[in-house]
């Protein structure tokens, strides 16, 4: 190679080479290394000794997974040798979830999992049911020995199935297979390119605080009890929090998230969910019998609780929110004859009070400060005399995670929040990196990084919405560990202490 940070790509086979050499146009070299473990251990040896940046396995496999179909990709996350192929220890692709979702994003059929490579081909439906049960999906003959040569550089392993189970080797569908994976390695070659320009060293600048804040930590904990000391199922109404990975978790130990009440059996267990719920709600709840438990944050409750005093003292209340959130439901119910939802400053020239000395505002806990201070501007200067909560209704948590994301911003070239796409709170932290003039992304995890992103930045700063589990904090960094070394260091702008009590129902 004629640079240190060239992106070489060994694949075993010159049709395998071919059809990857056309895919990535020029952007890397690709070489023919050799079909077969020993003289993939061979070719590995020379590559210890070359001073390219990044490697790349590419080829045909064979699948070992029921649901795979000839032209799927597997990028692999472990890559291990079989007993019967020694001489090579499992390598981790920690990189390996960027690659897939690159492919899958491309319209690809790609997942990331672990490979096997072996010493041999397999005929026999029995021996390939024997290497799926260890957890791999596909297997090939030379990827665990290739990956030994990258010696510490980034590197992927990117391998089309030819057969699967249900269509082996030495059947009809042996030359269609082969077809159906090279064209699939040509199609893959353009994400495999933007996997090579993001590789290098990078700085993580972690926000804190961020993730869970006390009121999701409560949430949680309320259904692993009721899981706990009742069994399951536990119904919970709506998402307990706006989480896939912390529901999809809650569902895999017994919970069932419903929509509505009437998906509820009479008399079984439901959990109102963290962002509160109407007093029809409870009222429909009580009718039917039904066991509650109330997760309602107890900063959101105290909106609640101000939306009915000032409707009671005759106040028109204004609520600054988002329709069709949750909690700006639940808060719209507690008073709805006497509460106006306003979710922009025009909003404001459109209020028509049947009072206008008699106007109160509140807020939706997980705004951002910067919006919602427009709008009470707005509303202060129309209405001079509007009364305010008696203290900030925006969340502790939520403007610590933005004060901290303004910290890391001015310091990097790109902001990743993890968090839902209904998160509102994580959605707030992308609108503060962006104010901030730091282009920002939502991401549920590592796999919806685009790699383009990556690209040229050096400097990447990370926080999670205060529904994000930390174990997300985490994958990502060892995911962008995968492309190349990785420095990371903390901004931390405030120290969170509080916890909130669980439901009398539940203490123990």
């Amino acid at each position: 190679m004629s640079t240190t940070d060239g992106f070489l790509v060994c694949s075993p086979m010159g049709v395998e080479a071919w059809a990857v050499r056309r895919g990535l146009g020029g952007a890397g070299e690709v070489r023919r290394s050799g079909y077969g473990p020993a003289r993939a251990a061979e070719y590995a040896e020379r590559l210890r000794l070359e001073t390219f940046g990044k490697l790349g396995v590419a080829g045909v496999a064979g699948g070992l997974a029921d649901d795979l179909q000839a032209g799927d990709l597997v990028v692999g996350t472990t890559v291990r040798a079989a007993a019967s192929a020694a001489g090579a220890d499992a390598v981790n692709c920690a990189s390996a979830p960027l690659l897939a979702g690159e492919l899958r994003r491309a319209g690809l059929r790609a997942v990331a999992s672990e490979i096997l490579t072996t010493d041999h081909l397999f005929w026999q439906r029995g021996e390939q049911k024997r290497l799926a049960a260890t957890g791999a999906v596909a297997v090939d003959m030379e990827s665990a020995m290739l990956l030994d040569g990258a010696a510490g550089r980034p590197a992927v392993v990117l391998r089309a199935i030819s057969d699967t189970p249900r269509r082996p080797l030495l059947s009809p569908w042996t030359v269609p297979g082969g077809i159906a994976a090279l064209r699939s390695l040509r199609k893959a070659g353009p994400a495999l390119a933007r996997w090579a320009a993001a590789c290098g060293p990078r700085t993580v600048l972690l926000a804190s605080p961020r993730s869970f804040c006390a009121g999701v930590d409560r949430a949680i904990e309320i259904v692993e009890r009721v899981l706990e000391q009742r069994g399951s199922p536990v119904y919970v109404r709506k998402q307990i929090v706006h989480n896939t990975h912390v529901v999809n978790d809650l569902e895999r130990r017994g919970a069932v998230f419903v929509d509505e009440l009437n998906e509820v059996p009479d008399g079984a267990t439901v959990v109102f969910s963290a962002h509160g719920v109407s007093p029809e709600v409870r009222s429909e709840a009580a009718e039917r019998g039904l066991d509650t438990i109330d997760a309602t944050c107890p900063l959101v409750a105290k909106v609640h609780v101000e939306a009915r005093r000032f409707a009671s003292e005759g106040y028109q209340v204004v609520l600054i929110g988002h329709a069709g959130h949750e909690e700006v439901e639940g808060t719209l119910g507690e008073a709805p004859q006497a509460t106006t939802l306003i979710q922009d400053a025009a909003d404001v020239s459109r209020l028509r009070p049947r009072d206008p000395e008699r106007v109160a505002y509140l807020m939706q806990t997980t705004l951002s400060a910067d919006e919602a201070g427009g709008i009470v501007d707005a509303l202060l200067e129309r209405f001079p005399d509007a009364r305010g909560p008696g203290s900030d209704d925006i969340c502790y948590a939520t403007t610590n995670r933005q004060l901290a994301v303004r910290a890391i911003a001015a310091e990097s070239d790109l902001v990743l929040v993890a968090g839902s796409a209904n998160s509102s709170n994580s959605r707030r932290l992308v609108e503060t990196a962006h104010r901030a003039g730091t282009p920002a992304y939502l991401i549920d995890g590592p796999e919806d990084i685009e790699l383009g992103w990556l690209t040229g930045a050096s400097a990447v700063g990370i926080t999670a919405g205060a529904s994000a589990p930390p174990a997300v904090v985490g994958q990502i960094i060892d995911t962008l560990r995968g492309l190349g070394p990785v420095d990371v260091s903390e901004r931390m702008v405030a120290t969170e202490s509080i916890r909130f009590g669980l439901p009398k129902e539940l203490r123990q």
